[in-house]
């Protein structure tokens, strides 16, 4: 079968063949509907070094994944074949602390990872293909009745990302309280949905695109304010001067960062999402008093499925922009230029389940 391969550092994707592969004991083979199109595979493209992670090329891309059990190995339970289903991204140990209550992201036996801190799509292959092995059946999820592949698929990253970055936040974001997302693109688009759905706090977007700001508005955002010189005073004149309970910043560059601290209230949060690279000064008056400031790294397997469910029950919208099998270079080249609105969604084989 053909495949979206990453075969080096600093190198753009391309297609190969691969074998088309066949589950193992306690394995699932899926065939993929809809594979995401991650801004994250883009820094795996262009700026990763040789050594820098754990895992390298070659693999096949795609980490947000979804389609249909294709076929099940030896010993596996409670799934059957044609059945709709998503994949959990990150794979770790399955057996420490962390990955036995479902938080794979933050494995601590990275020896008995498959890929320490990845997973398909993230030094294993992924879903930019045809079909994607996945070697434990832990990591297939049922979709919930009604709930399209092709759109679940941009909801394990996308979706489970910021929604596990605004699920910690929960107790702060009480009525009255207001939530600030920063980026209103893939995850973003989500996270603001995220926030209404889940809580009675405010929503203020920000974006740099006008056609985000417009799409924030449509989603149900409060305010939707342009990122510039004046856009922290404009967030505190919209809290009473308070600033912000809650801030996901889903870019995080330096410009973002600064925004976030400068908007945010004292004993709030200010959650990274985004890996854009920036730095925050971090010094006693640099900083609200009490403001919290932690990075977040995807989300726990029991909280895909309360995202799943959300989606199902139709309180979350992934606006996506499809993409044929073959467009798949296209997608990441259309990603990587900008413009994009929600998140682009390969298809290798959505018609046929």
């Amino acid at each position: 079968m053909r495949a979206l391969r990453l075969l080096a550092w600093k190198s753009e994707p391309e297609f190969a063949d691969v074998e088309e592969p066949r589950p193992g004991p306690g394995q699932v083979l899926v065939r993929i509907a809809g594979a995401g199109v991650c801004h994250s595979d883009l820094h795996l493209m262009h700026d990763f070094e040789p050594g820098q992670l754990p895992w390298g090329p070659p693999f096949t891309l795609g980490h947000e994944n979804a389609g249909w059990v294709h076929a099940l190995g030896e010993g596996v339970t409670g799934l059957a074949p044609g059945q709709p289903v998503a994949v959990y991204g990150p794979w770790g140990c399955g057996v420490c602390r962390n990955c036995r209550v479902g938080v794979e992201t933050y494995c601590e036996n990275p020896e008995g990872a498959p890929a320490p801190g990845g997973g398909g799509g993230l030094g294993i292959d992924g879903g930019m293909a045809e079909f994607m092995l996945v070697p434990y059946a832990r990591h297939v999820v049922p979709l919930p009745e009604g709930l399209d592949p092709v759109l679940a698929a941009p909801l394990t990253d996308a979706g489970l990302t910021p929604y596990h970055a605004v699920r910690r936040s929960w107790p702060k974001l009480v009525p009255g309280s207001t939530a600030v997302v920063i980026g209103v693109g893939g995850l973003g688009h989500l996270a603001l949905q995220i926030v209404k759905a889940t809580t009675a706090a405010r929503v203020i977007a920000v974006d740099v695109r006008e056609e985000a700001l417009a799409h924030a508005r449509e989603l149900g955002a409060d305010l939707a304010l342009p990122s510039g010189e004046d856009t922290a005073a404009r967030i505190k004149d919209a809290t009473r001067g308070t600033g912000a309970d809650v801030v996901i910043d889903c870019v995080g560059n330096d410009a973002t960062l600064g925004l976030g601290a400068a908007c945010a209230r004292q004993l709030g949060d200010l959650t990274i999402v985004g890996i854009g690279g920036g730095t925050l000064p971090v010094s006693f008056f640099t900083l609200p008093y009490e403001l919290s400031v932690q990075t977040t790294y995807w989300g726990s397997r029991p909280e895909l499925i309360e995202v799943l469910d959300l989606a199902a029950r139709g309180l979350l919208h992934t606006t996506i922009t499809r993409f044929a099998f073959d467009e798949a270079p296209e997608a990441y080249a259309r990603l990587a230029r900008g413009g994009l609105t929600g998140r682009a969604v390969v298809t290798p084989s959505a018609d046929r389940a």
